[in-house]
Formats: structure tokens, C-alpha cells, sequence
């Protein structure tokens, strides 16, 4: 087992790099990986601008990964070489809300790349109860189950069903898991978005043609959409706070708004229209086992397609100069994915 280790840390906003770090020795109840994939999301973007709420820098980022089993205790039920892919949520196990079976919003949760350091490694020690099986899965595809498995754990929370009217905004990866998952549950799907081009890209790999651009007249065209009505069920996942406020009022009367998007800021509502509406407001947070298994499931029978949704690819000599441009710059990017191949 090598010493050394390549990590990709990023030490301040706007400041990036590969540094050389030891490979810490296995704790009791923990597994060694090697790294094969490290998708980047928008929470490396936000850390890289310096726009998470819940960082301390440095840190080595990294949380939606991929890897192959290096080490583990003899008595563990995984084995050396299994590819598996990573929960990178890692629960307390006793605070309330893990005793209730949510431990995605654990009182002491600490996220893999947020809260302690993350898996753009060549290496990385996980809990073995964060491991989670990629038995058929291609290394890009077990490296993708994490942010899929937010959407899809938002849809479970706004109960989707056969039928439901369900509006997306925002068509980042986490909106088009949402999306996917949506659509998988039998709802009517619609996305907005500020950007075309992103539209088409995301309409064409996903197969939805309920686009719709956000622009001044959205509300009336969205209500023109659904006769007036509204829709039943509305995912933001911008992070915008004009977008997170704006979409209280596409909700349909009892209807249900979830907020998938997080933001570094307050934000607000009218009551009276609130009310009226009886309107059911939530938060949507990280993923369960229930989602991961619901989401590798979709993967392996093919209703959720990863490989098109990989649009740019880096690697981890190249991955200092590549994030940061595609942090201005996404034009033509759903997911990339960064390969630990050398």
C-alpha cells in the first residue's frame, strides 16, 4: 500500500491543486478504496467560488464516487476488488434523526468533500456501512448514483405518482434527477430553465419536451401550461433565491413546493397566499439507502441512461485546470466525470 497519495484539495476560493498526502491506515470498521471515478457537482463548483454555507477550507472535494475495494478487515462481507459505489453521507447513528431512519439530515452529519475531506484521491478509507453495491454498474455509472439519488429522494418526498403535474426548475444534474425520477413515478414533467441551449441539451438526453425558458412572462406561460391551474408538485434546484421565491406561486391550490437547491441566504414568501393555497412547503436533503437502491435499479433496466448525461471528461492531472473554467463556463455540461486511471 503506497504512503503517498494524490489529492485534489482546494485550499482557498479560486485557489486549487494536487498535493501529495499520506494514505491514512484503515480505522476499525472502515474500507479502503481506490478511486476510479469522481463525478463534479455544484457543490465542488460552489466550494471552488467560495459560495458554500457549510465549508472550512482546505478541503479535498469530491463526494459522487467510484471505486474498487483495496483493503478491507478479513471478517467484512465485501471483498478486495469489488466495485462499489459511495454514500458520502456519513450518519452519527444516534441522534434523533438517525434513530428515526433519516439519517440523509443527521444532527452530526458529516458529508464526504464538505464537512470532512472528500474522494478526489487516489485513495479513500469509508465506513463499510457507506459502501453501497455496484454489482453491473460501469465506474461512471456507480460514480453518478449519488446525485441521482438526490433527485430521486426529493421526488419521494413531494410523492409523485402516476398523473401528478410536476415542474422542475433548474436543469443542473440535480433538477434532471429529479426530473428523471419524476417522470419514472408517472408524472407529467415539465423544466424551466434560464438558458436554451441548456434546454435542448438537457430535453434531447432525458427525453422530456416540456421545455419551458425562464424569462419575464414565465408565470403566465406556466399557468397558460397547466389552464391556470398550476402544478402539483414544484423542485426548485437553482439555489437562486429570486428562483426559490418566484416558484411559491406555480404551485398548484394544495399543492406541495419542494426545495431541492440550497442557499446561503434567507428567503421569503407571501402567508396570505400561502395559505390559501394550503400549500405544503419542504426541504429535500441529500439520499437514503431507499434512493440508492432505487436509483441503481432505474440504472441497470435503463430507464435512467448515465452515459448521456456525461457530457465532459477530466482527469486528475488535468481536473485544476478544468474545474475552474467549467465553473464560468457551462456551456454544453450536464455531468463531468474526473477518471483515476494513472
Amino acid at each position: 500500500m503506497p504512503a503517498t497519495m494524490r489529492s485534489v484539495v482546494c485550499e482557498a476560493p479560486g485557489r486549487i491543486t494536487v498535493q501529495e498526502r499520506t494514505s491514512a491506515p484503515l480505522q476499525p470498521g472502515e474500507v479502503k478504496l481506490r478511486i476510479r471515478r469522481a463525478g463534479i457537482c455544484g457543490t465542488d463548483y460552489h466550494i471552488y467560488s467560495g459560495l458554500h454555507p457549510f465549508l472550512t477550507y482546505p478541503r479535498v472535494i469530491g463526494h459522487e464516487l467510484s471505486g474498487v475495494i483495496e483493503a478491507c478487515p478479513s471478517e467484512s462481507e465485501w471483498q478486495v476488488g469489488q466495485l462499489v459505489a459511495v454514500n458520502p453521507y456519513i450518519a452519527c447513528g444516534t441522534c434523533h434523526a438517525c434513530r428515526t431512519g433519516k439519517p440523509n439530515c443527521c444532527m452530526n452529519i458529516a458529508v464526504l468533500g464538505v464537512h470532512r475531506d472528500g474522494g478526489m484521491s487516489d485513495f479513500l478509507n469509508v465506513p463499510e456501512r457507506n459502501l453501497i453495491r455496484a454489482d453491473g454498474l460501469s465506474e461512471d455509472q456507480a460514480a453518478s448514483v449519488e446525485f441521482l439519488a438526490i433527485g430521486a429522494h426529493a421526488v419521494r418526498r413531494g410523492s409523485v405518482s402516476a398523473g401528478t403535474r410536476a415542474l422542475v426548475v433548474g436543469a443542473g444534474p440535480i433538477g434532471i434527477g429529479a426530473a428523471i425520477f419524476a417522470q419514472i413515478a408517472g408524472a407529467k414533467v415539465t423544466i424551466v430553465d434560464q438558458d436554451p441551449d441548456r434546454l435542448a441539451l438537457v430535453s434531447s438526453a432525458i427525453g422530456i419536451k416540456d421545455v419551458i425558458r425562464s424569462e419575464d412572462k414565465i408565470a403566465s406561460r406556466l399557468s397558460d401550461a397547466t389552464n391556470g391551474d398550476g402544478f402539483d408538485v414544484v423542485f426548485d434546484a437553482t439555489g437562486n433565491q429570486a428562483s426559490m421565491e418566484a416558484s411559491f406561486s406555480y404551485v398548484a391550490h394544495g399543492g406541495v413546493m419542494v426545495l431541492v437547491g440550497l442557499l446561503k441566504a434567507r428567503i421569503s414568501f407571501d402567508d396570505p397566499e400561502f395559505h390559501r393555497r394550503e400549500m405544503t412547503l419542504m426541504a429535500s436533503r441529500n439520499a437514503t439507502q431507499t434512493d440508492f437502491d432505487h436509483v441503481i435499479s432505474a440504472i441497470r433496466d435503463g430507464r435512467a441512461d448515465v452515459d448521456r448525461l456525461i457530457t465532459h471528461r477530466s482527469s486528475l492531472s488535468q481536473v485544476c485546470a478544468d474545474l475552474p473554467r467549467w465553473a464560468k463556463d457551462k456551456t454544453g455540461l450536464i455531468k463531468a466525470m474526473v477518471s483515476f486511471d494513472g
